[in-house]
């Protein structure tokens, strides 16, 4: 299956300070992959590089076979971008934007633009300046859609929008992907609305990649452990087996990808008491919050 993106030891310093640090990543075509990080660990940054905004310091990044600094026209006009919700020429109207985009993309599908936007019941003559946040937000998601990209890449897609329009998207975007082989990457705060649509879970940490794999397999092979805190949980640290721990008043969370066997044996050799442990169901955020921490 064709890579639509590669990294190569991709490195980014602002002056002194390393953001990405030989960050190595595939991303194949036809699937949806978000991007989960906390906040400075360099999601922008990469999707930033991605689309040739910012020059690496150092390493590879190819989108669709082109380096990312030296996109061709033609190959851009396949991508279809939402940069933090922005949208430029905004003292258009309704109308006015969706036919002066049209003139730049030769797939150009309007009736994906309308489908969306009428959802909004606003008149064509509606300026975008005149709009809410959120309202912009859906006019930029509707010009991408009409744009009928191979790739879409959506940075923080959510906002501005409400529950409601959050919803709407979500499913338009499930549509959108299932009747062709596009290929969505995305970044949004809002990880419940993520783990209704990703395939592909791409965690990131401080200055690397702590996780790239399939949604169904991270959630599937992580577990959080329970039991009571006591003087020999407070020897318990992260390791091999341990990729987390946090303390909640009388009870420890140890975080781990071994399976409860495992880490029965584990615990049992550092004399933790195995009476009351038990595992605690985990969704997407809950998850993401024991592999990375919450501070």
């Amino acid at each position: 299956m064709e890579n639509v993106i590669e990294l190569k030891n991709l490195t980014h310093k602002y002056d002194d300070k390393l953001v990405l640090n030989n960050l190595n990543l595939s991303v194949k075509k036809g699937r949806i992959f978000g991007i989960l990080g906390k906040n400075g660990m360099g999601k922008t940054t990469t999707i930033n590089i991605l689309m040739g905004f910012l020059r690496p310091t150092s390493g590879v990044c190819k989108v669709l076979g082109e380096d990312s600094h030296n996109i061709s026209p033609k190959t851009r006009a396949r991508i279809g971008l939402l940069h933090e919700g922005h949208i430029a020429y905004d003292f258009m109207t309704i109308k006015q934007v969706e036919k002066f985009y049209s003139n730049f993309f030769t797939t150009w599908k309007k009736e994906y633009y309308y489908e969306l936007v009428n959802k909004l019941h606003l008149k064509e003559n509606h300026r975008i300046s005149n709009m809410s946040c959120g309202q912009r937000s859906q006019v930029v998601l509707g010009l991408i859609f009409a744009q009928d990209p191979e790739l879409m890449i959506l940075d923080d897609y959510s906002m501005g929008l409400d529950p409601g329009y959050r919803s709407l998207f979500v499913d338009y975007l499930k549509e959108f992907v299932s009747t062709s082989e596009k290929t969505v990457l995305m970044t949004s705060h809002i990880i419940q609305d993520m783990e209704k649509i990703i395939d592909d879970a791409i965690i990131m940490g401080y200055q690397k990649l702590l996780l790239h794999t399939s949604l169904k397999n991270f959630k599937k092979s992580f577990h959080c452990y329970q039991v009571p805190k006591s003087s020999s949980t407070d020897n318990l640290q992260t390791d091999n087996t341990i990729s987390n721990i946090e303390t909640i008043k009388t009870k420890i969370n140890i975080y781990s990808f071994k399976t409860i066997s495992e880490i029965k044996k584990y615990l049992k050799s550092k004399n933790v008491s195995l009476e009351t442990l038990k595992e605690i169901p985990l969704g997407l955020e809950d998850a993401f919050i024991g592999l990375t921490g919450k501070y």
